[in-house]
This record gives C-alpha cells, sequence and structure tokens, in this order.
C-alpha cells in the first residue's frame, strides 16, 4: 500500500543528485579577475592572445593563478583585488596602444572558484544582483550634435522625394553640417519649393539668398523641433539599451537618464562585464547606400585620386576600399528584425534581415532601377563605417526580406544580429565612465539575509519536530531539500538573486511547510476515525493532495501576475517565488512520501506511527502515537 517503486526512488535520487551538484557552486565563492576581449571584427582573440597576456603579466611581474582561453575571450584570475588592477594596467598597456582606436576590450570581471569539473558539466553559481554583490555601472554620453546631423540627413533625402513628386525642379539639394541647401535657378521655382518646405516641414525653418546667377535656400531645423529631437534621442537610446541588455540576459538593469544627455547603466550580477561593455559601448546603426563606380572613385579606391564630391570611403571586412556614395536609401529604423543564419549554397554564416512596409517599397525600387550596379550595406559602430558587404544587384529584390554576408564568422553573425535586432541608436553615444561597483546596502545585507532564510528554516524544523515528531523530521528534510533544488534551479538558470529574491526565499519556506501540515493532520484524522495505521498514512497522502493543489495554483496564480506585470525587484521577488512553489510541491509530497514510504512501508504488522498527539474527542480522551 504506502510502496514506491524503483523508478520513483530513481527519480529522487536523480533529483537530489542534480540539486546537489548544481548548488555547490555557490559555495565556492569567486575570484577577482580581468577579461580580454576584442573590440573589433578584424581582432581575434586565440591563442597567441592568450600568449600575449601571459608575456605582459610576466614582463610586470604579476602571478597569476590561472589563464583560460574561453570561447571568444581570455580569462586571468588573481588572488586579490590589488594584483587584478595592477593586471588590468599591464595587460591594458601591452594590448591596446592606442586608446583612441582600441582593438581589444580589457575589462575587470569575478570568475568563480568552481573546480574544472563542475565548471565542464556547465554548473555556474547564481548571480548576486547589485544590492548583494555589486556589479558594473556604466556612465554613457550621447552625442546630441549627431543626432541632429542624422536628422538634417534624413529630412534632405524627404525633401528630394517631396519635391520630386511636386514636379519642383532644383539644381542641387546638399547637406552642410545641420543645414540643408537647396539651389534653383529661378525665383518661381525657389517660391513653389518654398511653399512645399512650410507645407510638409513644419519643423524646418527657411531663409532664401540670392546665390551667384541661381537662388539659394537654407532650411535648418527649428529650435523647438531640436530640443524634441533630442529628446527623442535620448529615450530612444535608452529603449534600445533595454532590448540589448535583454538580449544579454542581464536581470533586473537600471538604465536612467541623467542630465540632458547623459545616461546611466547598472548592470548587477554580470559576469562576463567585457561582452557587456563591448555590446552597450558599439553605436551600430545600419545604412544602405549606393556605391560610386563612377571613374573617379575607382581612382580613388586605389588612392590615386581624392574621394568624390558626395561620397565617401569605407574598407570592406577583409580591407578592400569602397567608394560609397553619402546619400542614405534606408537606415536600421527600416529593420524589423534581424536573425542570424546560414547561406543555403554556400554554408557560410549570414544575417537575414526584415524590412518595414516603407522600406521594402523603397529598395524594391531602388534594386529595380539599380540592376547591374552595386549595392553597400555599411555598418557603422562606434563612429566608424565598415561596408558588411557590396554585392551587385542582379534583379528587382521584393517581400522586405534581405541577406547580408561577408565572409563572417557564426559568433560574428550573432553579434552582428543581436546589435541590428536591438534596434538602432537613435545618436552615438560613448562609455565616459566604468566602475566596478560594491553591494550598494553594504555586506550587512547580505549576512541579514542569509540569516533570515536560515533562521526561518532552523524555527519551522523545530516546530515541525516538537508537534509531528517523526513525521516533522520527514517535513524537515523535504523542507531542506526544497530549499535545495530552488538554490539548484536558479542556479541552473542563470538568475540574478537580489535581497528582495531572499525575502521570496524565506516566504516561499513558510508556504511550502503548508503542504506537509495538511498531510500530516489529514493523517492524524484518519487515526482519530480509527483507521489502520497504513491505512492513514495512504489516505493523509492521497486525500490532501487536491487541497494542496488548489493553494498552491492559486498562489501560483498570483506570482505570475507579478513576473507579468512587475518590473525591477518586484520581477525578482515573483521568480523566486514562482519557483519555490514548483519545487515546493515536488518536495512537500513526492519527496516526504517518499521517505514515509521507505520508512513504513516495509512494516507489514504496523501498529503506530510517530506523528505527535493524536486527539481523540468523541472519548475525550489522547492517544499519543509513538
Amino acid at each position: 500500500m504506502n510502496r514506491y517503486p524503483i523508478w520513483k526512488y530513481a527519480i529522487i535520487v536523480i533529483a537530489l543528485m542534480v540539486g546537489i551538484l548544481y548548488t555547490l557552486p555557490n559555495f565556492f565563492g569567486e575570484a577577482p579577475a580581468v577579461q580580454v576581449s576584442a573590440a573589433k571584427v578584424a581582432f581575434k582573440v586565440d591563442s597567441s592572445t592568450q600568449t600575449r597576456v601571459e608575456e605582459a603579466l610576466k614582463a610586470a611581474g604579476i602571478a597569476a593563478d590561472l589563464v583560460t582561453l574561453d570561447g571568444t575571450s581570455v580569462k586571468a584570475r588573481f588572488g586579490n583585488t590589488e594584483t587584478q588592477l595592477k593586471a588590468k594596467d599591464a595587460i591594458q598597456k601591452a594590448l591596446v596602444p592606442d586608446t583612441s582606436n582600441p582593438g581589444y576590450v580589457v575589462a575587470l570581471n569575478l570568475l568563480s572558484r568552481s573546480p574544472a569539473w563542475l565548471t565542464a558539466l556547465h554548473a555556474f553559481p547564481m548571480y548576486l544582483g547589485l544590492d548583494l554583490r555589486g556589479g558594473v555601472h556604466f556612465m554613457l554620453q550621447v552625442d546630441m550634435q549627431a543626432a541632429l546631423t542624422k536628422r538634417a540627413e534624413s529630412l534632405s533625402g524627404d525633401i528630394r522625394t517631396s519635391l520630386r513628386e511636386k514636379n519642383v525642379r532644383h539644381s542641387g539639394i546638399s547637406r552642410n553640417g545641420q543645414t540643408i541647401e537647396i539651389r534653383f535657378r529661378d525665383a518661381a521655382t525657389l517660391a513653389a519649393a518654398k511653399a512645399v518646405l512650410q507645407d510638409q516641414f513644419v519643423d524646418l525653418q527657411s531663409v532664401e539668398r540670392p546665390d551667384g546667377a541661381e537662388f539659394k535656400l537654407t532650411a535648418s531645423i527649428k529650435p523647438e523641433a531640436a530640443r524634441r529631437v533630442q529628446d527623442q534621442s535620448l529615450k530612444q537610446n535608452i529603449t534600445t539599451l533595454h532590448n540589448r541588455i535583454n538580449e544579454l540576459g542581464v536581470a533586473e538593469p537600471v538604465i536612467q537618464q541623467q542630465g540632458l544627455d547623459r545616461i546611466v547603466v547598472q548592470l548587477p550580477g554580470v559576469q562576463d562585464t567585457a561582452k557587456a561593455k563591448d555590446i552597450l559601448g558599439r553605436t551600430a546603426t545600419l545604412e544602405v547606400r549606393m556605391v560610386d563606380e563612377t571613374g573617379e572613385a575607382r581612382a580613388a579606391e586605389s588612392g590615386a585620386a581624392a574621394v568624390p564630391f558626395g561620397s565617401e570611403r569605407f574598407l570592406e571586412r577583409n580591407g578592400q576600399p569602397v567608394i560609397v556614395k553619402k546619400q542614405v536609401i534606408l537606415t536600421g529604423e527600416n529593420l524589423t528584425d534581424a536573425q542570424p543564419g546560414f547561406d543555403g549554397q554556400t554554408q557560410e554564416a549570414v544575417v537575414n534581415l526584415t524590412l518595414d512596409a516603407k522600406g521594402s517599397r523603397i529598395f524594391r525600387d531602388v534594386t529595380r532601377e539599380s540592376i547591374g550596379k552595386r549595392m553597400a550595406i555599411v555598418l557603422f559602430e562606434k563612429g566608424k563605417g565598415e561596408v558588411v558587404t557590396a554585392p551587385v544587384i542582379r534583379s528587382e529584390i521584393g517581400g522586405g526580406r534581405v541577406q547580408i554576408s561577408g565572409r563572417m564568422t557564426t559568433v560574428e553573425a550573432n553579434d552582428t544580429a543581436l546589435l541590428l535586432r536591438a534596434g538602432s541608436l537613435a545618436a552615438p553615444m560613448e562609455i565616459i565612465e566604468e566602475t566596478t561597483i560594491g553591494p550598494s546596502l553594504g555586506a550587512e545585507n547580505i549576512a541579514k539575509g542569509f540569516n533570515s532564510v536560515t533562521w526561518g528554516f532552523a524555527a519551522v524544523a523545530v516546530f515541525m519536530c516538537l508537534y509531528y515528531m517523526l513525521f516533522g523530521m520527514f517535513s524537515s528534510v523535504a523542507l531542506a531539500v526544497n530549499l535545495l533544488l530552488l538554490v539548484a534551479v536558479l542556479s541552473m538558470l542563470q538568475a540574478t538573486l537580489t535581497l528582495p529574491g531572499m525575502a521570496a526565499m524565506a516566504l516561499v519556506l513558510g508556504m511550502a511547510i503548508d503542504a506537509n501540515v495538511l498531510i500530516n493532520e489529514r493523517v492524524r484524522e484518519e487515526l482519530r476515525n480509527g483507521a489502520s495505521a497504513q491505512a492513514a498514512i495512504h489516505a493523509g497522502y492521497d486525500r490532501a493532495w487536491a487541497t494542496i493543489l488548489d493553494s498552491n495554483v492559486t498562489t501560483l496564480i498570483a506570482g505570475l501576475a507579478l513576473l507579468a506585470f512587475g518590473s525591477g525587484p518586484v520581477r525578482g521577488f515573483a521568480v523566486v517565488h514562482c519557483l519555490g512553489i514548483l519545487t515546493s510541491m515536488f518536495s512537500g509530497v513526492f519527496f516526504s512520501r517518499g521517505l514515509v514510504n521507505l520508512w513504513y512501508g516495509r512494516q507489514n504488522k504496523l501498529k503506530s506511527v510517530s506523528i505527535g498527539t493524536v486527539w481523540r474527542p468523541d472519548s475525550g480522551t489522547q492517544v499519543k502515537s509513538n
């Protein structure tokens, strides 16, 4: 009646082994480290980079505990923070001689001291939030003038389209900084163009004056419109940073405006700080332009002549120069999705782009009118443009789906897709301050949070053992297993534990024991009604299950509501709360019954069970079951 089959005990043993395995890394602590990763596509991090790091440390007389090549980064671990800071300066000096054009990102980091065999099994510790362990603090400066210049560039293209639609002929449209200059041959055309600008471009103010035999109309952005552009640029950049950080999987980030043109970013619990710095610092924006294929442009590619007016010189990934026209056909704002993939024919890594309706229409028209010509897809990172690919247009491309390639590796394709998918930055940004900060509430809060969980567990366990005797001990063991599994699941998910999360842990302990209280009282009730010991145990677990399920499901619904509509610390609380409910149902019912079955199920002639005092109100007496 009260015996588990072998496969159920196997599930319990496997759950315990997995729980212990993935909980262990949290007890080894972390060591200060320095991490080196590539800042540009042209720079690779491989074994030669690891050798350079080791040589730089040796030349500076610094001994590292361990230097490893981990994927696309080199990590050097040290015994204390003082050695870590000295090592960072030495590695920075060796690998980044020109700080204005860095090829590598050298950043401080914290690495787990877990043994190699645990790491090989992908057993990593939980992240700790900014209020427990600290994290990385970035201050980013937004280039507002570049935002206005970008807006002026966009308006110049729109003006050209509007004048063409209205059949207003002009002698040329050019952008000079943040102003747009339009030339006309006669005053009548000038007046017609001015009417178009006043009707369709309310954000522009214009001034007209003679320019030799022609007339020139100079349009500039109104001051109130400029302030609006700057404000929108800042908000768009904040939204983009949120998207990028979400792609990185960082939990509970702090991203907020400071002043008129600065953004503060705090990333709690980040281990791969170099990757975060690289992603946040790169201002990846996509532009589609036509390649200048005139004779002057071809001469400029070889360096034999100057770059023609209205064009710019960029480099492809292989270092080949390309002369590209300044006129922008499409930007990243027309991009709705970007996903890495592989070319069906060459099997090389590519990035598949999806354009919005406006972008699809423009791209279809341009490709139809430019068959046989080259189109360049330019990726701007940190203000510097690079031609990702410049293919020849073979036919009209419709449907809004574009594939870009350029001898990219899988990692490069993933990073490029991430940056483009997260949204284009409205204005370039530069990291002007980077600090690794300590716990905002201090180590005292860590001790208090740990003590709250420990003493809460101890108090519940003592009460259960005194009130329910041996069944109370079974319940306490199940409660410990619940805590073990909860920590293991959080570690497997690489979740960030904050003070609200620790509060949720303490709350879960109290809620988890509720299931065992229901079971134990149900067993007592069966014993009071005269059932045999084995029948009471069986009926107690079976009949309490429906109540336990109902109470946990309703609590889980409340937790999911917090998870869906909450933010910041509320979400941190909700994650631990929901996971704790799931683990408590396993440990409180399935695991605890396994213990009871193991202890009592083998006894065929069981006379009594140790479940404390069983009151029998009908006779007014009490029976202490032992």
